[in-house]
């Protein structure tokens, strides 16, 4: 699909969401963060990631721009970074332009600045009221970021 918009929240609890296009920003395909175990860690599964984008290789992907948080541990922190990369890398590989947002961005142009976690998808729900998979707690919340940081790429 040419002209698609692809929004990722880059954890590994995250999700991808393609929207059809900057003018018709509904959700055509999403999927949370393919990964894989090594030992008791968690890490992307580059190769489930870049089959599912595969045929959105003419779009442009809006990716969430992390860094690290006090108080977070440094295992914790290392595999998020690990996560990130490894998102980053299959975009380059694949050719996909690629924008970082960070979430202070894609929260305001979502009018959500100052709420909390799951204004996200409270907000995703009224925007998009027949995307069944959002009411799920967990999933839903990893759908509407990716989805919103993906639409703020095409208010842009």
């Amino acid at each position: 699909m040419r002209g698609c918009l692809i929004g990722i929240d880059p954890g590994c609890s995250g999700a991808i969401v393609v929207l059809q296009s900057a003018k018709i920003p509904e959700p055509v395909e999403w999927l949370r963060m393919p990964t894989l175990k090594e030992g008791k860690a968690s890490r992307v599964d580059c190769a489930t990631l870049s089959k599912f984008l595969e045929d959105y290789d003419a779009g442009h992907a809006f990716v969430e721009a992390v860094h690290a948080m006090p108080g977070n541990g440094a295992t914790s922190m290392f595999a998020f970074g690990h996560a990130a990369g490894s998102v980053m890398g299959v975009l380059a590989a694949m050719h996909i332009p690629v924008t970082l947002v960070t979430p202070q961005a894609w929260k305001k142009s979502a009018g959500l600045i100052g709420s909390d976690k799951d204004a996200a998808r409270s907000h995703a729900i009224r925007r998009w009221p027949r995307w069944g998979d959002l009411s799920a707690k967990a999933a839903g919340q990893a759908y509407a970021d990716a989805a919103l940081i993906a639409l703020h790429g095409a208010e842009r």
